[in-house]
């Protein structure tokens, strides 16, 4: 009995390594309801919406459910795992945003810093005054980009690269540097500040400054400065390839049916794994685990510690996490944005049962992660396959409704 105990106790102590403790009872989670959650996802893998899926639920520090239901990959039949690792793709948004506060703790910028003061190729930016078919009108915009619109969406940028480059984020044949500053040669779409635009070249440029302010490489500092210090042992900018065969094959809904993703380089293409890429994607790069991004997840919920280890400080996650766009429209019903963070702002967010005040990001690929402080939840839903997610929606109305 005694070596069964020491057994028991020892999984718990290396389970808990790169994630939240784990504990026994579940962590004030009704753990009846909880195992309805991987019952449902066997629903959707049945009904062949997705190929399979890993969720993760977790309340005062420690895994109440980490459950991995269908495959990884449906030609072969090889079972999900729990620690499959996924493209998260811009739910490496917060992670960027995090590099970018490591540095202002530092007092290597100000969030109200324009960012031209660091990228000089920023000065001199137009904004589109007016478009009429072919012709634009241009003038210089009232103030200029600072980091934090580049956090917040508020920026101007566009949406994806520009002509010329289009292919960047198939291709990845471009540095950094290089694509940023092709950005920094574009017109601003609207006035800093006065609107909302979802921004992948805003988040670049930010990656860029977490380059140009550590001296480092953005994949580096990130394993540097956040994957090492929360035990994050299976997240990756380049995943190795002793670690290829965890990664799940990438999906699309057609004709309400997965096929594989072919038509996709980051998906089933030739940028599946990173090889031979020179662009680190700070808007979408990172592959992880369940476990791994719940650790980050933690680590905020925390107050910017987890296991002994401050990351961030208290101030510092209660800035990113707060509202900066006030009444403007964002990403959805009810939804504001913080720093990096989509942020439950008022009841009209609050349909998923995540409270105001929950922050949280998803990734093209289906994946999401929340955090609820009300509550003390964390909450982790991965899948890959294109597009937006009823099984995600599903995934958090049940973890919610297993608070007690």
């Amino acid at each position: 009995m005694t070596k069964l105990v020491s057994l028991f106790l020892c999984a718990a102590v290396c389970l808990s390594a790169a994630s939240p403790k784990v504990n026994t009872p579940q962590a004030g989670m009704d753990a009846e309801r909880l195992a309805k959650i991987p019952a449902r996802m066997k629903e959707f893998v049945e009904k062949g919406t997705i190929a399979g899926a890993v969720t993760l639920v977790a309340r005062h520090g420690a895994i109440a459910s980490l459950e991995a239901v269908g495959y990884t990959d449906l030609d072969h039949k090889k079972p999900m795992r729990t620690d499959a690792i996924f493209q998260i793709h811009s739910m490496t948004k917060p992670v960027t945003a995090t590099g970018i506060m490591l540095l202002m703790e530092e007092g290597k910028l100000a969030l109200n810093d324009p960012v031209e003061k660091y990228l000089p190729e920023f000065r001199g930016l137009w904004v589109i005054e007016s478009q009429d078919g072919k012709t634009r009108t241009l003038r210089h915009p009232a103030r200029a980009v600072t980091i934090r619109d580049l956090l917040t969406h508020t920026s101007g940028m566009g949406l994806n690269p520009p002509p010329g480059i289009a292919e960047l984020h198939g291709t990845l044949d471009k540095t950094l540097a290089e694509a940023v500053a092709i950005y920094s040669q574009q017109p601003l779409e609207f006035e800093p500040g006065s609107k909302w635009q979802y921004s992948n070249l805003g988040m670049a440029t930010a990656g860029r400054i977490v380059e140009v302010l550590s001296g480092m490489p953005y994949e580096k500092f990130l394993e540097a400065r956040i994957f090492r210090p929360l035990g994050m042992k299976d997240s990756y900018i380049y995943p190795p390839k002793e670690k290829y065969d965890r990664i799940p094959s990438a999906y699309i809904l057609k004709n309400g049916k997965t096929e594989k993703y072919f038509s996709d380089a980051l998906g089933e293409g030739a940028m599946k794994y990173r090889q031979g890429a020179k662009y680190p994607l700070p808007e979408g790069g990172i592959y992880t685990t369940a476990s791994d991004i719940a650790a980050f997840y933690q680590m905020m919920l925390n107050g910017g510690t987890l296991n002994g280890v401050r990351l961030l400080s208290r101030a510092t996650v209660e800035v990113m996490t707060s509202v900066h766009t006030g009444d403007l429209t964002t990403n959805g019903p009810g939804m504001g944005y913080g720093l990096g963070w989509s942020v439950v702002r008022d009841a009209a967010g609050t349909l998923p049962l995540t409270p105001v005040g929950t922050f949280g990001h998803g990734g093209r690929y289906g994946t999401y992660g929340f955090v609820d402080p009300k509550n003390d939840l964390v909450g982790v839903f991965m899948i890959q396959r294109e597009g937006g997610s009823e099984e995600r929606l599903a995934f958090m109305e049940m973890a919610e409704a297993a608070v007690e």
